[in-house]
């Protein structure tokens, strides 16, 4: 019978990235730790050194992330201008 796949967090893939990284344990020695393939360790190893530049990067946030965000804020905008529009005909007519 296949063995069921474990679903790990991104917390833990990056301790356990961050370790291997350290090398102060060989990658089977953190495998037998963690009950995880040597494999896997070097795949999250990998992927960690790979993205760790766009923590530093000033334009790291998506170009069309930041058009929705400004979006949203109109969008908040032109609703607490409509509801304070409601309020105050609703108070004129003594609702």
């Amino acid at each position: 019978m296949k063995a069921k796949r474990q679903k790990h967090s991104g917390a833990f893939k990056a301790k356990v990235a961050i370790e291997a990284i350290q090398e102060r344990e060989s990658l089977s020695e953190l495998s037998r730790k963690y009950g995880i393939h040597p494999n896997m360790i070097s795949r999250w190893k990998k992927e960690f050194l790979d993205r760790a530049p766009e923590l530093f990067n000033k334009s790291g946030h998506d170009k069309k992330e930041d058009a929705d965000l400004e979006k949203l804020y109109a969008k908040i905008g032109q609703l607490e201008m409509e509801r304070e529009f409601l309020k105050k005909n609703l108070k004129k007519l003594g609702l």
